[in-house]
């Protein structure tokens, strides 16, 4: 838990993959967005009363767009690094797909519904974009080059906009270029104060970066430069990419950021932020250089109150008539895969048919999956499975999810339903799933967990009454997918082409500390 409760918060404020976050305040409200890439939906919102507290409250996206180019899993591609504004009475979000261009999203409820994506700026390999109102009115818009797209890397561009923030006006104007000290720079934020233009852009590499700003009086440069901050002495390797915001009173300024942990995905931080010869110093500066490094714990911001300790949501009893907010698929969803049933308290997923020259589950769009919330936790579900009497094959189960991958799951055979472990390494390569059937089930009904302990090994077990669990295969060690870390959830397939299907109620899903709980009925 972030917060100490005693007046203090310790880093990470998010232990979750929270990538490339982007931060404003309206207010006394604070709203975060991050990347989502291909998770639909996507750009969720996070809000807060006080950056260490947080609550996911929405989604900016219902669905990826173009819809058909994003009906099957395009991973890591989608919504590459958002920033999100409040300007006029609304709320903007700017985000670069790499493959077709600059979006933009706005609403007047950052927690209700947003307007349909306007595509500001075409073109390939345009991302990482922030909006930026002057106040002779005039609009503008910073981005940066996505090297497998655009050919080229490690510039910063301006192109002007109209007013309205709807359409980038001629050709951008490339501001600042990176390649000789400063190499991928990318991710930048634009902010104007006290005269000067801010660029605030992460450099070096996602794992091995640091934060870089430039400033000028001019929006088009030239530009000074300086690192404010890196990882120094401390162990939080990249510390960069992300936002600068301040208290309600304006008396104190603050700097949200992630951090690479593999396959725990980009953790999001909160460090202090002071102003000193017209520079940002972000952390603490032992030395004096104007550059810090991170702190991994500190006095929490002074906004005037205290409130209640508060994290993302992350366990789902299926009891609302929608599904929880921690829950994305892996593509755009078809309404057939899964239906709320609030009356029974449970989740029912139909099996879907696997894509053609299906290899394994990263072609599979309808994966229903959830961040890692912490460096160690318990996933356990309760299920039951009818499949179809016309179908062997089908299969449901709790899977954890990267570019190797490993599940437990229910799986249909002639003769009734099986416990199967299957796992997979390079699954991002084609190669095929390796599976062990476990143990023939009595009845149709079973407890699937994974337990994830430090470093991110996974132990897979499963039940039949909830109180004795039996292991299921080696220990196995979790990796990133693409972009992402790991996630885990559940899914539900079956490999023929008919005009009905079988399909899992899932009782519940619920997180909980590495220990041992009752699962057997509801809370």
């Amino acid at each position: 838990m972030a917060d100490q409760g005693n007046g203090t918060y310790k880093n990470p404020i998010l232990h979750a993959d929270y990538s490339d976050p982007d931060v404003c305040r309206v207010g006394d409200d604070y709203y975060m967005t991050s990347s989502s890439f291909n998770a639909v939906p996507g750009l969720q919102i996070l809000h807060s009363k006080d950056l260490v507290n947080w609550k996911l409250i929405g989604y900016a996206l219902d669905k990826n767009i173009p819809a058909d180019h994003f009906s099957k899993p395009q991973h890591g591609n989608g919504v590459w690094a958002p920033s999100i504004r409040h300007h006029n009475g609304e709320f903007y979000i700017y985000w670069g797909d790499p493959d077709f261009g600059i979006y933009m999203v706005k609403t007047k409820d950052p927690a209700g519904r947003w307007e349909a994506p306007v595509l500001v700026k075409e073109g390939k390999g345009l991302i990482d974009s922030c909006p930026l109102w002057d106040e002779d009115g005039n609009a503008y818009l910073v981005h940066a080059y996505a090297g497998s797209r655009a050919g080229i890397k490690s510039i910063l561009a301006v192109s002007r906009m109209n007013p309205e923030g709807t359409k980038a006006l001629g050709e951008s104007v490339i501001v600042f270029d990176g390649h000789e000290s400063h190499p991928t720079v990318e991710g930048p934020k634009f902010y104007k104060y006290d005269g000067y233009y801010y660029i605030f852009a992460p450099a070096g590499g996602v794992s091995t970066g640091w934060q870089l700003v430039l400033r000028s009086k001019n929006v088009y440069g030239p530009y000074e430069e300086k690192i404010v901050m890196d990882q120094g002495k401390t162990s939080i390797n990249g510390p960069h990419q992300g936002a600068w915001v301040n208290t309600p009173d304006g008396k104190e300024d603050w700097f949200i950021h992630f951090q690479d942990v593999e396959a725990y995905g980009r953790i999001v931080h909160l460090q202090p932020m002071k102003w000193k010869n017209g520079w940002p110093v972000i952390g603490e500066d032992k030395d004096g250089d104007g550059t810090g490094q991170p702190v991994m714990t500190y006095k929490k911001p002074s906004v005037g109150k205290t409130y209640p300790v508060a994290t993302p949501a992350e366990s789902d009893e299926f009891e609302a008539n929608k599904l929880g907010l921690q829950w994305q698929w892996h593509a755009n969803p078809k309404a057939t895969w899964a239906f709320t049933m609030a009356n029974k308290g449970k989740l029912r997923l139909y099996t879907d048919q696997v894509p053609e020259n299906y290899k394994n589950l990263w072609d599979v769009p309808n994966l229903l999956l959830q961040k890692f919330p912490a460096a160690t936790f318990t996933a356990t579900t309760k299920l039951s499975f009818i499949p179809n009497e016309k179908l062997q094959n089908e299969r449901t189960g709790l899977v954890v999810m990267g570019e190797d991958y490993a599940h437990i799951s229910l799986v249909s055979k002639k003769d009734g339903l099986y416990v199967a472990y299957t796992s997979v390494d390079d699954a991002h390569k084609g190669t095929p799933e390796k599976e062990q059937l476990l143990s023939k089930l009595n009845g149709n009904e079973v407890y699937f967990r994974v337990s994830v302990d430090k470093g991110a090994k996974c132990q897979f077990s499963y039940s039949e009454d909830g109180r004795n669990f039996k292991p299921a295969g080696n220990t196995f060690t979790a990796v990133p997918g693409r972009w992402i870390g790991t996630k885990v959830g559940i899914f539900a397939t079956r490999q023929d082409k008919i005009n009905d299907s079988g399909y899992a109620d899932y009782d519940w899903f619920r997180i909980t500390p590495n220990e041992s709980v009752n699962f057997q009925s509801k809370k």
